[in-house]
């Protein structure tokens, strides 16, 4: 954690840059607990890097003062992976939608996953692409109608709180944009973990698919009995379909990949490689 200069508070993460989002978007109550989390870490603003990919929730490193990188569609991982790795000191957030991440992204998650970077990842999890038009996205139901499936989207949608889990994310939760003090706790909670943090957080689309009043009813605490160390525990609370549990799904530690990338220089410093000049004369 950083070391402030002065108390910071929720508005001293803001920028002069406005939302654009339709009025009612879920992603204002995901930046709006974003802001509060960071102001509950005392974060300072130098010492943070927020990372997106493309869509409406692309837009967020503009509204957070920090360092802000604007990726290019499905590629958040592995720059936020990069950022981490040339300052490991630096607090990395990845922020996307279910389509940039599910879709041209999806091959990325089991890589961050597996390799464990101290970073935390957002999803804005609307299922519909809502930036061109509300197409179906990997998390659509079956039946969604729009402009993609008129007669009904006939597939499946993606489990991404199973999928991470099995991927071996060490870090799983689930919140809601219309809660924003629980998720701004549960954000609290990823960015104070060491290691690859995912949230998915379910933030409706008041334009495209407006799931405000079909949510709300399902939505329920993750159990108090839940052993959030039980990964087996965790995959069948993930694959539950009767409410729509918010919380710490599962949480575990395991080394850093900066960990081990220091490791690995360490190693090659001890083990004296030849100098360059002395490789450049074998050809001279």
């Amino acid at each position: 954690m950083s070391t402030p200069v002065s108390e910071l508070t929720p508005q001293n993460y803001k920028t002069d840059e406005h939302p654009i989002w339709c009025p009612g978007c879920g992603d204002f109550g995901v930046l709006a607990s974003l802001y509060n989390a960071l102001a509950g870490l005392q974060i300072n603003p130098k010492d943070l890097v927020v990372v997106s990919g493309i869509g409406c929730s692309g837009r967020t490193p503009g509204f957070i003062k920090s360092y802000g990188f604007h990726s290019v569609h499905g590629r958040v991982l592995p720059v936020a992976l990069g950022v981490k790795l040339g300052n490991p000191s630096l607090h990395v957030i990845g922020v996307g939608g279910d389509g940039d991440g599910f879709a041209i992204g999806g091959g990325h998650i089991p890589h961050a996953a597996r390799r464990n970077p101290d970073i935390t990842y957002i999803i804005m999890d609307n299922a519909t692409y809502g930036l061109t038009k509300g197409q179906y996205s990997p998390t659509s139901q079956v039946g969604f109608q729009a402009g993609s499936t008129p007669y009904g989207n006939i597939e499946q949608p993606l489990n991404p709180l199973a999928m991470l889990i099995a991927y071996g994310a060490t870090f799983v939760g689930q919140g809601y944009s219309g809660k924003p003090r629980e998720l701004a706790d549960l954000i609290t909670k990823a960015m104070e973990h060491k290691g690859f943090a995912f949230l998915n957080v379910i933030s409706p689309c008041i334009t495209f698919y407006n799931t405000y009043k079909v949510i709300p009813p399902r939505l329920a605490e993750v159990p108090k009995d839940h052993e959030v160390t039980n990964r087996a525990k965790a995959f069948e609370l993930a694959l539950q379909t009767e409410h729509i549990p918010l919380g710490l799904f599962y949480q575990t530690t395991q080394p850093t990949f900066e960990e081990g990338v220091a490791q690995v220089i360490k190693k090659a410093q001890a083990a004296s490689p030849p100098r360059l000049d002395e490789i450049f004369a074998e050809f001279s």
